[in-house]
């Protein structure tokens, strides 16, 4: 397929769903599962343009997804604007590390036990099936730093976090795979690979969007700066990602936390000096997002003097050209796994990712919120709402690229997509109809509030 070709259907497809869009939104489907299906249909199964070899491509595949996941992770950091005493990080904190323990070793088992797959290469297989995706999961995750909705906030910070605690065990499974190793190597593994990463990538990430957050604001306050600031944006989880690179730590949680970083930066900004439309005797709350208070197209020299307004054009440039790099993005990379999928197609991948969606992930979130407090329906619909994406991709290219070849590699890479693929489409279809169910819940469970 050349590269005309290529432009043809990518603008063709693009301006299609851009065209679209208003019926879309009113189709029982997610967007991504309709990149998918023109995907499936532009592969060999149909039209047999597109032939995707990821496992053959693996290190292009690991950095095309890490790049996504990346600028994901970011802008879910950026969104999630709650302090950290919050009920939500915890229950996020229970999500990304019990519940995800939970589920590697549940699919390592069932791996283990169905389908007779090496205890290694079960855990393998955990590892790369066991985290939520933080691109594809736009529907059921916070939308804007408004959004106070409970099970969406803790769905953002899971998804924002199992990236980065997930990985351990897919090194600890690369580990294995080497053969028979001591406790030292065990006990070495453990500070290596999942306490430095977890605490040096948080850390690293907040401090820096902490501090270039504040910094930008002031620059472009003193200054009188009424241009974009998308490079800054870019600029900060480029260097979030190098620094966590550069002192081994977790770079994927490097990135979630430096949109936590740079939206704490605007919280203190505004609580410092409030926009002057927000009057704190008027209106005794919470100071809504600095970027809502704002227009970015009408804000003159004058106004942008206010720190308040400066902060909220950086978080409202951020936000832009993060969603829209975020969305591009995973569409192609979609399109790609539907393309893909043909070739990786596994029937006991398929019967696998059933056991997954239907037994493992919901039991692990139900034991993991044991005592929490949650209603017992939130429980089960997070445990429902999982779906697997791009970082499963990215996991799976890192384990192709860095030791698994031959019959294991094709055996992971078959049982990966397929997992990821059906993902895509049950959870696509079942999520929208799930939600309104919800929210007729909500809706008349506030009714009788008031009535």
């Amino acid at each position: 397929m050349g590269f005309t070709a290529w432009s043809a259907l990518i603008g063709g497809l693009l301006l299609l769903m851009s065209l679209a869009s208003g019926w879309i939104r009113r189709l029982p489907v997610t967007s991504f599962s309709l990149y998918l299906l023109a995907g499936v249909i532009t592969g060999p199964w149909v039209l047999d343009l597109l032939d995707v070899d990821f496992a053959g491509h693996a290190v292009l595949t690991a950095q095309l997804t890490e790049v996504a996941l990346v600028v994901s992770l970011f802008l879910a950091g950026l969104k999630l604007r709650v302090g950290f005493k919050g009920a939500m990080w915890r229950t996020a904190a229970r999500l990304a590390l019990p519940a995800m323990v939970l589920t590697v070793l549940g699919v390592c088992v069932m791996a283990h036990c169905m389908f007779a797959v090496p205890w290694p290469l079960a855990l393998l297989l955990g590892a790369i099936a066991a985290p939520t995706d933080p691109v594809l999961a736009s529907m059921v995750a916070v939308d804007d730093a408004r959004d106070r909705d409970a099970m969406r906030l803790a769905l953002s910070g899971e998804a924002g976090l199992n990236d980065g605690t997930a990985l351990p065990f897919l090194m600890l499974a690369l580990l294995l795979l080497d053969g028979p190793h001591s406790t030292t190597d065990l006990g070495s593994w453990a500070w290596r690979d999942f306490g430095w990463p977890l605490l040096g990538g948080l850390g690293v990430g907040f401090a820096l969007g902490w501090a270039i957050g504040l910094l930008g604001v002031r620059l472009k306050s003193t200054s009188r700066d009424t241009s974009p600031s998308d490079f800054l944006a870019v600029g900060l989880m480029a260097l979030a990602y190098a620094a966590a690179q550069a002192l081994s730590a977790s770079s994927f949680l490097a990135a979630f936390a430096a949109g936590l970083g740079l939206r704490h930066a605007e919280i203190r900004v505004v609580a410092q000096h409030p926009h002057p439309r927000f009057d704190r005797d008027r209106a005794p709350r919470e100071h809504p997002p600095a970027e809502m208070l704002i227009n970015p197209n009408r804000v003159g020299p004058d106004e942008i003097s206010e720190p308040a307004t400066s902060a909220g054009m950086v978080m409202s440039d951020a936000l832009s050209f993060g969603a829209t790099l975020e969305r591009l993005m995973a569409a192609g990379l979609v399109v790609l796994l539907g393309a893909a999928f043909a070739r990786y197609w596994h029937a006991q991948g398929a019967v696998l990712a059933l056991v997954l969606f239907v037994g493992v992930r919901p039991l692990s979130v139900y034991l993991a919120t044991i005592g929490s407090g949650l209603p017992r329906t939130r429980r089960l619909l997070i445990g429902w709402l999982g779906v697997r994406g791009i970082g499963s991709l990215n996991y799976l290219a890192f384990a192709l690229a860095h030791g698994i070849e031959g019959k294991a590699a094709a055996l992971v890479a078959d049982f990966a997509i397929t997992i990821v693929v059906l993902s895509i489409i049950v959870h696509g279809i079942s999520t929208p109809p799930l939600l309104a169910w919800r929210q007729r819940r909500i809706v008349r469970a506030a009714s009788g509030r008031n009535a």
